[in-house]
């Protein structure tokens, strides 16, 4: 029997992910550590090996396939004996360890299959447990599970939601499909439910029904923002779009940020990276102000631990290493490759990883473990002009470093008026584990690392 190749969890937080590409096909004989698959997570794409030896009997879940569960059944891979052009046609159920109960009713285009039900058991006289449910997802109606004589109607996904959103009760849709199926056409080509009469009872006329809904556009009872007739085009989120979305969102509503800014004059430091650069010319290495200001970062955390740590609800961790996750502009969006112990390692070790893991970001090949986790974070915008700005901290992170442009400002030099070389750089605390004062010494030790540089080569 052929064995079920399921979706892997490629990440300790993966929970679903997107099949982007196949790069086998039905038929295919695989071996152990080939390429089969790339799947994309919510922080990366990375490809996914065979770990058996086989031809590929049958692909499960197409390519651009979202929201695949961990653990569902992708494909199927046959071994040597095994007839591959025609599995069981129950290997991906007892894959599942699931038993069929009947032939499964086919679906429209784009609509996701209608799930297995188990027989129903049988239904007594009255009002008792055995009379069909009524389900709050089914449709709009309160009597979307159950037809006239208490019959069940019979309705694909999309047509269900289709009812929900324009107010049409199931029951007065006669379908067109596969044993009275109704699908999408039959919706959409049957008038909306009429506004609940006087002594209609209290199953008829839901909550959710409300004349709020009555007139509503789509877009709105989908969450979709209303385009006011502006000519637009709607674009899918990706998977690492919406983890962004998302733990930003928790980062703004649950952590109480706040934020301190200090002016920092980088004449020492521009002058330390222009010696260095020289002598580490012939090796092939480049310093980036970047790579001097991760180093600073993390010799400063060192020297303020208290700054080092991660709110934890009844704890507080402290970390013993500072670990700077940077971010990055990818394709995909935003995402914090790691400098590990950046505060132990020299400043070309820290150029030359940093531009490897800058590579891989915007190619998607990050590895898990080169992005996940981090004691504290860096935003460096200054590339873009950007003179000073304020970043949302990455939980569950106590900190992050926003820094600007240097740019010549007037500056007071040994009590006069000079021209420097000025950055600005803000911070943004988690105040539920760090203090302001707190906050405010690991701003100074910062300041006074990137003045006094030859501390970051010592």
């Amino acid at each position: 029997m052929p064995t079920p190749i399921k979706m892997p969890a490629l990440s300790p937080t993966m929970e679903e992910g997107t099949l982007a590409r196949w790069l086998v096909k039905e038929g295919d004989h695989v071996s152990a550590g080939d390429v089969m698959a790339e799947i994309e997570t919510d922080k990366a794409t990375m490809e996914f090996e065979a770990v058996d030896e086989g031809t590929i009997a049958k692909i499960e879940v197409a390519e651009g396939s979202e929201g695949v569960k961990v653990g569902t059944v992708i494909a199927l891979l046959a071994g040597e004996g095994e007839d591959a052009a025609s599995p069981p046609a129950s290997a991906q159920d007892q894959a599942k360890g699931t038993a069929i109960t009947g032939t499964p009713e086919p679906t429209e285009a784009g609509e996701e299959p209608e799930p297995a039900r188990s027989p129903a058991p049988a239904t007594g006289t009255g009002g008792g447990p055995s009379e069909a449910k009524l389900s709050r997802n089914d449709t709009g109606s309160a009597r979307a599970g159950v037809g006239k004589g208490g019959d069940r109607i019979i309705a694909s996904p999309l047509a269900k939601r289709i009812a929900e959103q324009r107010g049409i009760d199931l029951a007065s849709v006669t379908g067109t499909g596969p044993n009275g199926r109704i699908v999408k056409a039959d919706v959409e080509s049957a008038p909306p439910r009429a506004p609940a009469q006087a002594g209609t009872s209290s199953l008829e006329a839901q909550p959710h029904e409300a004349p709020a809904s009555k007139g509503a556009p789509v877009a709105a009872t989908s969450g979709a923002p209303v385009d006011f007739g502006i000519p637009h085009a709607d674009e899918k989120l990706s998977n690492v779009r919406k983890v962004i979305a998302r733990r930003l969102t928790e980062s703004k509503q649950t952590v109480p940020h706040y934020y301190l800014a200090i002016d920092v004059r980088l004449d020492a430091l521009l002058k330390l990276r222009g010696e260095l650069n020289a002598a580490l010319e012939a090796q092939g290495v480049k310093l980036s102000v970047n790579d001097l200001l991760i180093k600073a970062l993390a010799k400063a955390l060192i020297q303020v631990p208290d700054c080092n740590v991660s709110f934890g609800g009844d704890v507080l961790r402290r970390f013993a290493r500072a670990d700077i996750s940077v971010a990055v502009a990818a394709p995909s969006g935003l995402i914090t490759p790691i400098i590990v112990d950046a505060g132990a390692k020299s400043v070309s070790a820290i150029a030359a990883e940093m531009k490897d893991l800058a590579g891989k970001a915007r190619e998607g090949k990050l590895q898990p473990h080169e992005y996940q986790g981090g004691t504290a974070s860096l935003s460096n915008l200054g590339m873009y002009g950007i003179k000073q700005f304020e970043a949302v901290i990455n939980p569950p992170q106590g900190m992050i470093l926003a820094v600007g442009a240097g740019e010549k400002r007037p500056y007071v030099v040994a009590d006069a008026l000079a021209i420097a070389t000025v950055m600005t750089a803000t911070g943004s605390f988690d105040h539920r584990a760090i203090d302001g004062a707190t906050g405010a010494e690991l701003m100074q030790a910062f300041k006074a690392l990137l003045e006094a540089p030859l501390g970051l080569v010592a």
